[in-house]
């Protein structure tokens, strides 16, 4: 009996295995009525001048933070998002202007938020969501290229130039 490389030994029998992974606690299911995401909102910050005198103004939210409020909005992740979800997003737009005008220590922070929201491709991994591509939501699954196909069509490009 011969092994081919790479292969390994069989899987075990389901019920032969010892760890099974399965939830300690079940999943509770509830229904959340998604809402429409709120505009950044009109906020006054009070500032001291060189002469200790508290002035009262009206923030302006940088353009970057505009943009990234609408990146959200936008995002079809937003589309179940709940009263909650977007009051923590709106305090996280706070932290993402203070960055973006010079705090660069909220820069952890502000990491640690959008990645709550899946922000990245890692983000969404370890978050267990995946986009589906046009195709898949017209119920056309699409049927992945193994990378041996791959790597045959492009063998079958290629051709031997011998001496002549």
């Amino acid at each position: 009996m011969s092994d081919v490389a790479g292969r390994g030994p069989q899987p075990k029998e389901a019920s032969k295995r010892a760890r099974r992974n399965a939830d300690p606690i079940p999943l509770r299911v509830i229904e959340a009525e998604p809402t429409r995401q709120p505009h950044l909102p009109r906020l006054f910050v009070t500032e001291t001048d060189e002469d200790g005198i508290e002035h009262k103004h009206l923030f302006k939210w940088p353009p970057i933070t505009k943009r990234w409020w609408q990146m959200w909005r936008d995002s079809p992740l937003s589309a179940d998002y709940t009263d909650s979800d977007w009051s923590f997003l709106l305090d996280t737009a706070w932290l993402h202007a203070q960055y973006w005008m010079g705090d660069t220590k909220l820069a952890p922070e502000l990491r640690l938020r959008v990645a709550k929201f899946g922000a990245t491709p890692e983000d969404r991994a370890r978050l267990r969501i995946v986009f589906a591509t046009a195709d898949e939501i017209e119920g056309k699954p699409q049927q992945p290229e193994s990378t041996g196909a791959r790597s045959r069509a492009r063998v079958k490009k290629l051709r031997v130039v011998g001496d002549e």
